[in-house]
């Protein structure tokens, strides 16, 4: 029987593509460890993601593709998870309790951003990470009303406010600090640095992921977060629309311009389903996304259907992740949940918060 080497596992590895990335395991450093006893091979992977769901099914790819070496008889394979901070704009150091920022923006209203931001945690908390939203729109806050919640934050220490937590996942607003009816007359400085007060006064606890929630646009709150907020990355929102791409596109040039990566664009309302007869029909035209994205040459992370349900299920406070977990909606914020994740996991990680050992020695 041939002898197997390290090489020949890892040659085989390197043709293993990881679905939610795009690259081979070897190419994305995911081989932490593996053993060779005679015709027995284990391999230990470590993603830099959530991936709950998909798990199993990276286990199969991996043992299906070594059992076909000639002298391989049993293969076993376990998967950790490991999410790491990741790099920031140029100046900044990421937030305490924060691991990874990341920004969700439109440039134009009406496009289903909100909706999206908040069943894209649900979904990665789904996958197992620890997520948060932090609602940045100052003048018309909606993730109260979208995760069921109202009331004032509690506070243990009169300095610090608590995050307000449904489905797991912590959220801040402004909409739990003011009245629901009340209006936000504001000029651009006092709406700035209360969207920084909400980020460094909230007790975060430990989050692998907090989403901002951006307003449309790119005003004053757009670029106070591109250029004062520790960002690891960039999700932009859009609809298959002209006008909407047009918007779309100066938001990614406002990240571009300050070295925030953008890690792809989201498709909304791509296809209305009719929920009396599942007929299905591109009523803002299609295509428009996955056009933007071979243009901008960023990654397309999926298209999301216009579904009478996921608007009720918002309206509701019981987001579309968690009313229909099953349903092909979620399925469908999961995968782009987890290509987000994956997208991140490749890029610059952060280091600034690791000290070396000192050692001192009697000279």
């Amino acid at each position: 029987m041939k002898q197997i080497e390290k090489i020949d596992v890892e040659n085989i590895l390197k043709t293993v593509i990881d679905p939610n990335h795009g690259f081979d395991l070897v190419t994305a450093k995911s081989v932490k460890a593996m053993n060779i006893q005679g015709s027995c091979v284990s391999v230990i992977l470590e993603l830099g993601y959530p991936a709950k769901s998909t798990k199993e099914h990276l286990k199969s790819l991996v043992i299906e593709a070594l059992l076909k070496l000639d002298g391989i008889t049993d293969v076993s394979v376990d998967i950790c998870v490991k999410i790491l901070s990741h790099a920031v704009q140029q100046g900044l150091k990421p937030q305490p309790n924060i691991r990874n920022i990341i920004a969700v923006a439109s440039g134009k209203g009406g496009v289903g951003k909100s909706t999206t931001t908040v069943n894209l945690a649900l979904a990665l908390a789904a996958e197992g990470a620890k997520v948060g939203i932090l609602d940045a729109d100052i003048y018309g806050p909606s993730i109260p009303t979208m995760m069921g919640l109202s009331g004032r934050p509690d506070s243990v220490d009169n300095k610090t406010i608590l995050p307000k937590v449904a489905y797991g996942l912590q959220t801040m607003s402004i909409g739990y600090l003011v009245e629901p009816d009340q209006a936000m007359i504001w000029r651009g400085p006092i709406a700035t640095n209360t969207l920084q007060q909400l980020l460094r006064d909230t007790n975060w606890d430990n989050l692998d992921y907090l989403f901002i929630d951006l307003p449309p646009g790119t005003g004053d709150i757009q670029l106070t977060l591109a250029q004062q907020i520790p960002v690891s990355g960039a999700i932009i929102v859009t609809t298959p629309q002209d006008i909407a791409l047009i918007d779309a596109q100066r938001g990614l040039a406002m990240f571009e311009k300050v070295n925030v990566p953008v890690l792809g664009i989201v498709e909304n309302m791509s296809m209305h389903i009719c929920s009396e007869c599942g007929h299905a029909e591109a009523i803002f035209g299609s295509g428009g996304g996955a056009a933007m994205s071979e243009k901008n040459k960023v990654e397309f992370l999926g298209a999301l259907p216009l579904d009478i349900s996921i608007r009720q299920n918002a309206d509701s406070g019981k987001p579309t992740v968690v009313a229909d977990p099953d349903g092909r909606a979620a399925e469908l914020y999961k995968e782009i949940a987890r290509k987000t994740a994956a997208k991140l996991a490749l890029t610059t990680k952060d280091y600034s918060t690791r000290f070396p050992n000192i050692t001192v020695l009697n000279s």
